[in-house]
């Protein structure tokens, strides 16, 4: 049995790639509830800025799975 880097090279990828923007929105949100804990008033911009914020990193992961099919399919 013969092992295919590709498929090994494609799990990596995407396992990384997933792994690290999971961990910088879980930073991101912790962030955010303790700012709005210390300063209710500023909830919203909080808000604004952390779904922003989140969108960014989803991205991240989305390219991630990009370059894991490449990695696949080339």
């Amino acid at each position: 049995m013969e092992i295919d880097v590709n498929v090994i090279m494609t799990g990596i990828t995407i396992a990384f790639g997933s792994m690290m923007p999971a961990a910088a929105i879980g930073m991101m949100a912790k962030s955010a509830m303790e700012a709005t804990g210390r300063n209710p008033e500023a909830a919203n911009e909080i808000r604004t800025s952390l779904i922003l914020s989140i969108a960014f990193a989803e991205a991240i992961a989305i390219y991630a799975l990009v370059v894991a099919l490449i990695i696949k399919f080339v």
